[in-house]
């Protein structure tokens, strides 16, 4: 190997046992070989993990049964020459898998060989003391890789056989263990199913830890907590909290997968799309098709501009052209509630015969909130009266930029005080989901 020199890079290729154990040395000692310069990565963080693994072991022994404690086992996950001892508890409620040391660094360690089985893991710190700990649980091992499964279930089988854990008990640990409570690396097993015809997608479990794993990784994503997805905490013993993704969870999701702010969002979104595809295509055509409806109304919100659109509709039997300028959209409070202002500046004029007369350039605005006992999206425009033709032809002429950027005609409600009101609702808000301006705020 010659010297290197200012701005020359080196190429390092490994392939078979070399490949996978740079693999696993690639992703167990992060910083510096997954940080800094661009030029020192080779393939994608992922792919170094699904070959890192290759080369993992996972074996355990002495199974005891602690003093006025849980039953108890040595569980070592092991990577080339780094090695980590962790132990296991067949607790009240839980399998869990834990590490603790005063070593920071050996802890740091314990996180990363876990993370390489495919477990979300990370290190805190224990109260104020100077010692250092790594856990997890049985949702959170069951999504880990086929050997570390593997090993825990025969570790519940033998406590079973010894008769040192209840069986009824067991077998719902070894359910999740032997199953794998993931279908595509990293995703939990969402539950899809269609209520009333709405899509519904929830992960359920008993782990609070798990729970919040998720919600964090639906935000890292770029999805908002409450907007696009609901979170509720289990609340003590069995029963189980979950993560809800809203329809806007799963078609802003879409959306991020072809416009996303950078590669890593829009492959992670892309990741996330498919696997919801998969599971609804395993739930039934039904719930495939109206998840396909929404990821293509996702993939559609932000794919126009309002600047420079221009297009011919009729209204009341009356003919426009309509030629948007530009426009935004912003989230406000007022008295507890969220409004969407919606501004659409446009040039409105009516055609008659070959020729377009009395155009009129105009800043629209239209306020929405959610309302009713439905909770239902509306979205409301009062006509002004101090334009050119008043209020009949300033709604006339609102109801024609609505109906051109989104395709529906709105309603108009003439009021008993001579106001004049022009109403959206959830049709219209899609469609100026569709233009870039508009989506993000919508």
């Amino acid at each position: 190997m010659g010297s290197c020199g200012a701005g020359e890079v080196y190429h390092v290729t490994a392939s078979g046992k070399d490949a996978a154990r740079l693999a696993g040395l690639y992703f167990l000692y992060g910083p510096p070989l997954l940080e800094g310069d661009d030029r020192l990565k080779s393939h994608k963080l992922a792919e170094a993990v699904k070959l890192g693994a290759e080369g993992l072991s996972v074996g355990w022994e002495e199974l005891r049964k602690t003093e006025g404690g849980p039953v108890a086992a040595d569980l070592t996950i092991s990577v080339d020459d780094a090695a980590v001892k962790y132990n296991v508890y067949l607790r009240g409620d839980a399998v869990e898998l834990q590490f603790a040391s005063t070593d920071r660094s050996r802890a740091e360690l314990a996180a990363r060989l876990l993370r390489l089985a495919g477990v979300t893991a990370e290190v805190n710190k224990v109260g104020d003391r100077d010692v250092w700990r790594v856990r997890a649980y049985t949702d959170r091992l069951a999504a880990g890789h086929e050997k570390l499964r593997k090993a825990l279930a025969e570790v519940v089988r033998e406590a079973v056989a010894r008769g040192w854990v209840d069986a009824n008990k067991a077998e719902g640990w070894l359910e999740k263990l032997e199953k794998g409570r993931v279908l595509m690396e990293g995703w939990p097993k969402y539950n899809i199913q269609l209520t009333k015809g709405a899509m519904v997608v929830r992960y359920h479990s008993t782990d609070p830890d798990s729970i919040e794993q998720v919600a964090q990784r639906l935000e890292k994503m770029g999805l908002k907590r409450g907007v696009h997805f609901s979170v509720k905490m289990p609340e003590g013993g069995n029963k189980a909290g979950y993560v809800s993704i809203l329809k806007e969870g799963l078609a802003r999701a879409a959306r991020l997968s072809v416009r996303g702010k950078d590669e890593q969002q829009r492959d992670l979104a892309a990741e996330f799309v498919e696997y919801i595809l998969r599971r609804a295509w395993e739930a039934g055509k039904e719930v495939y098709e109206k998840a396909k409806e929404v990821v293509k109304e996702g993939k559609a919100w932000g794919s126009l501009k309002l600047e420079d659109f221009e297009k011919e509709v009729e209204v009341n039997g009356r003919k426009y052209v309509v030629k948007v300028i530009g426009g935004g959209a912003v989230e406000e409070g007022r008295g507890g509630r969220k409004l969407l202002r919606i501004r659409i500046t446009a040039e409105v004029g009516r055609v008659e015969g070959e020729h377009i007369v009395d155009p009129v350039v105009h800043e629209y605005t239209i306020t929405y909130g959610r309302y009713g006992d439905r909770n239902a999206a509306s979205g409301y425009a009062y006509a002004k009266a101090d334009v050119p033709g008043g209020r009949e032809a300033d709604a006339e002429r609102l109801a024609a930029v609505i109906k051109a950027l989104t395709g529906v005609k709105p309603r108009i409600r003439h009021m008993k005080d001579g106001r004049i009101v022009v109403e959206c609702g959830r049709e219209h808000l899609e469609g100026f989901a569709s233009y870039a301006e508009l989506a993000d705020a919508i």
